[in-house]
Order: C-alpha cells, then structure tokens, then sequence
C-alpha cells in the first residue's frame, strides 16, 4: 500500500471517529420567566445567541409549586451563586426602567447584568409594535389591503398622551401611588368606539380627556410644572419621546383598550371586503359556499395572531435586549 493511500484512509478514519466520539456537553443556562405567556417571547431572543457551546432553556421561576410573576423571579435569582453563569431572569420592565434608581426594585433590576427586562413596559407593548400591525391583520385576514396607517395612528395616540404621562412617572418616582395611579392615567387614555370612516376622531376625544386632567394637575401642582420638563429630556435617553410614549405605557391596557380597539373594525372590514368578493366571483351558489367555506377555515383569530405576533425585531428596545444578552455571555 503507498504511504499516499496510506495517510488518505488514516485521515478518513480519523474524520469517521472524529464524527463518531460524543460532542462536549453544551452548558445550559435557565432563563426564568414571569408566566407561559413570557416562554415564546423570550425564547425567540435567546434562541439567536445559542452555540455549540451552550443553550437555554426557558422556564416558569418555580420547580416547587405553581407561583408565577415578577416577584418569583427575582426572589429565585437575585441571590442565587450560579446567577450569569448558568442562570438568567427575564422580565416586564412595568415602570422599573424608567424609575432608574428612585426605588429599592429599580435599582436591583437596572444595576443587575445578568437580570433581562424588556425596557418597553411588558412583553405586549412589543407585540403591539405600530409597524407590524398590518401584518398582524393580513395574518387574521389574508387580505392585504391597508385600511389604516397604524404607525401614524400611534404617533398621534403617543404625542396625545406624552405629557400626561410624564405626570404619571413623576409622581411614581416620588413613591406617591395616589394622588394620579397608572390606573386613572389609563381611563384618560383609552379609546372608545373607533370609526374607520373617521378613525382620528377618537383621538380627539382622547385629546379632551387629557386636556382636562393636565388643566387640573397643572392647577393643583403648579410648582411642578417646570419639574415635568425636566423629567421629559431626562426620559428621552431611555427612548421615551413624544412619538414613542405608547411602548412605556402598561402592556395590557396598551393591547385591551388601544390596538384591539383599532384591529377588531379593520379586520372586520377586511374579512367582509373578501367575502363580497368570494361573492362577486363565484359562477354559482355551489361554488360560492365552497370557496367561502375554504376561506373561514383558512382564517385566525385577530387576538390570536397578535400573541404570535414578531414583527417587532427592528424596534431599538429590542436592539437594546440584544446588546444586553451579549453582554451576559461575553
């Protein structure tokens, strides 16, 4: 046999046995996360850094009963030995990202490395991302045609809302959860009957409550005043501006009382506009029952794809989750 031959079925052995031993173990490192809805979403970040070398596995903060949230994941991480090497937290932001180090919890989630938030307000204000709703209706729809700017329409919402908002924040920061509560901030903001024929108009409804509770709290707090401005360029190097506000704003009443508001009568619309259409193209009954029948079974619900919804991986508060991840595993 030549040394040529020889040397050629060695390095092929070498290959075969190579492919054949065991891979080194991949380190696992546990994402705890606040609830089932939390999984998918943080999944689908960590799942993008995984390697050869090690994986995550994305799990509910507790392995000895059923409690979930916030609270569970911080007290099963924040003083645990193997936290960054082998075991991360996943959580909201709520208002903890824009309190900075004007509470206990602020401080412990924005000063911990290895402690992911969302810096949005909750998982849903991604979900409700302005540039990707049209996608959510064509998804619930499959119908293509635009019936609503959403990205202007949330522009107009967020610019409405900022500077009551900041009212909000400042008396959150001054750990004074009574004289104006998120939950009063979210009756002033809310929508109430949208109209596709005047979709604007709401706004404007909207704009009157604000208004008023601005006149009020400004008449109230008048030695403020000059305070809340200097809240809102501090604010704005967390990405909070007047165009932006509805990504800080809470999670479930941005999806319940705002963007479900607007994709229920647009889809709506979509769904009927293709049916007249199943309607005016079919040659006969049958035919018109069939394709009909073809097109309800093909469809979603609105809700439902707006949970499945990721189109929100351009947002820069998504950017800002990657470096962070970066940063643990570097």
């Amino acid at each position: 046999m030549s040394l040529k031959l020889q040397h050629n079925l060695t390095s092929a052995y070498l290959d075969a046995a190579s492919r054949l031993s065991p891979r080194k173990k991949r380190r696992r490192i546990v994402a705890y996360v606040e609830s089932y809805d939390d999984v998918a979403f943080w999944r689908t970040l960590l799942s993008e850094f995984e390697t050869d070398e090690y994986y995550f596995q994305v799990m509910l903060p507790s392995q000895t009963s059923l409690s979930k949230g916030k609270k569970t994941v911080l007290l099963n991480t924040l003083n645990a030995d193997e936290l960054g090497r082998s075991l991360i937290a996943c959580v909201d932001s709520d208002y903890d990202f824009l309190m900075q180090d004007n509470t206990a919890l602020s401080r412990r989630i924005n000063r911990n490395p290895y402690v992911l938030q969302t810096y949005a307000y909750a998982i849903e204000n991604y979900l409700c991302y302005a540039e990707s709703l049209h996608e959510v209706c064509v998804q619930a729809t499959l119908n293509d045609r635009q019936l609503l700017d959403f990205p202007e329409f949330m522009r107009r919402y967020s610019r409405i809302a900022y500077p009551l908002f900041l009212w909000n924040i400042w008396f959150y920061r001054r750990h004074d959860n009574n004289t104006f509560p998120m939950y009063e901030f979210n009756i002033c903001v809310r929508l109430q009957d949208v109209s596709l024929n005047h979709p604007y108009r709401c706004l404007d409804d909207m704009q009157q409550r604000v208004e008023k509770k601005l006149a009020e709290l400004r008449t109230r707090f008048p030695q403020t005043v000059e305070h809340i401005d200097a809240l809102g360029e501090e604010l704005t190097r967390l990405g909070l501006t007047p165009d932006t506000t509805y990504l800080y704003i809470q999670g479930h009443h941005l999806m319940d009382c705002v963007v479900m508001k607007l994709l229920t009568p647009v889809c709506t619309q979509l769904r009927r506009e293709r049916e007249k259409e199943i309607r005016r193209l079919a040659v006969h009954d049958e035919q018109f029952h069939n394709e009909l029948t073809s097109y309800e079974n093909s469809l979603a619900a609105v809700q439902l794809m707006l949970k499945k919804n990721d189109g929100y991986k351009s947002l820069y508060l998504y950017q800002w989750m990657r470096k962070a991840v970066k940063r643990i595993l570097s």
